[in-house]
């Protein structure tokens, strides 16, 4: 890596372009972990050949907001790319200490990369929030967009056609990177392979904003490491509350105490009498005589004894003939005339 003291051996604009490009490609296609020292020094490396990149650019002026796209040289279209290869390689750093830090850092040269596609026109996309207005609108959006069907809908419809962008983009540039790379494309071709690269670099910005709204959001609601996190203030305490009885009156609370619905209105012979009236309720008189007959009566368990007692007699004399008739006619004692 290159360091203060021989800035001046630093490559030029279009060899830091491709280094960076090439330490992007293996970073993303390595399959070390990304916490690996390997992987973690090619991540410096391409942040600052990036860096030098964007102050190169700065100071040439390539880019103006008083020109269009189609005034931009061929060969320049792929700087625009800058800011969005250092917004990837920024989301590589494994620091869990500045997690939040790097991840605002990645949103800005997001959001930077965007902002210049969305001026220039090279696809048509809805420009995210910026961090202030974001911000700003974080509390209502959290209780009102959503929560809203429609615009779940709709963001998953976005979801979607980028996804069938990004298909096709790639399968294009698989077709022009061959003639491209080995320098016998024309310059509409050259043209159309780096405004390729720039729509797919849209299509991956913008999901990485959405990544890093999420992310921020659950680190800021769980608390950041090493921070100490937010005294819980213990509940305040109620003062106890006095019990209280609803009555109709204030009268009948002071004279019947609780006044409930269910205190006695009447007395047991008031609601015999008023039974009798509408009902058919036996009289004093007629409930004692039902009552000594029922007593008189005999019981009917001693009725139901004498009734099995005579059952087991008759049941007794059927046995004793049928062994009787058994013995007189022995098995096989029937018409032995036609037997041969």
């Amino acid at each position: 890596m290159a360091t203060s003291a021989d800035e001046s051996l630093l490559p030029r604009l279009p060899k830091l372009f491709e280094m960076s490009q090439q330490l992007l490609d293996e970073v993303e296609a390595t399959a070390e972990p990304t916490g690996s020292q390997t992987v973690q020094d090619k991540v410096r490396e391409g942040l600052y050949l990036l860096e030098k990149a964007a102050e190169m650019l700065w100071e040439l002026e390539l880019f103006s907001r008083n020109e269009d796209l189609e005034e931009i040289a061929s060969a320049d279209l792929k700087y625009l790319l800058v800011p969005a290869f250092r917004g990837a390689f920024t989301m590589k750093q494994v620091n869990p200490s500045k997690r939040l830090h790097h991840l605002e850092q990645a949103r800005e040269h997001f959001i930077k990369y965007l902002t210049q596609c969305h001026y220039y026109h090279v696809a048509e996309f809805h420009l995210p929030q910026t961090k202030n207005s974001s911000a700003e609108n974080n509390i209502a959006n959290s209780f009102t967009a959503s929560r809203d069907l429609v615009a779940v809908a709709s963001q998953r419809q976005a979801k979607i056609e980028r996804y069938k962008q990004k298909k096709e983009v790639e399968q294009r540039l698989s077709a022009l990177r061959s003639a491209v790379e080995s320098g016998q494309a024309d310059d509409e071709r050259v043209r159309e392979y780096y405004l390729l690269h720039l729509q797919r670099w849209v299509g991956i910005s913008l999901e990485e904003v959405e990544s890093i709204d999420r992310e921020v959001e659950i680190l800021r609601e769980r608390g950041l490491p090493g921070e100490t996190p937010a005294p819980h203030t213990a509940p305040q305490e109620r003062p106890p509350v006095r019990p209280f009885i609803l009555t109709r009156s204030k009268a009948q609370a002071e004279v019947l105490g609780a006044g409930y619905p269910s205190l006695a209105t009447m007395t047991v012979s008031d609601w015999y009498e008023q039974r009798q009236q509408y009902t058919a309720l036996p009289e004093e008189g007629q409930a004692k005589v039902a009552a000594a007959g029922f007593r008189s009566a005999p019981p009917l368990q001693e009725e139901e004894e004498a009734v099995g007692e005579e059952d087991d007699d008759l049941t007794l004399h059927r046995a004793r003939e049928r062994d009787d008739w058994k013995d007189s006619n022995p098995r096989g004692c029937g018409n032995r005339q036609n037997m041969g």
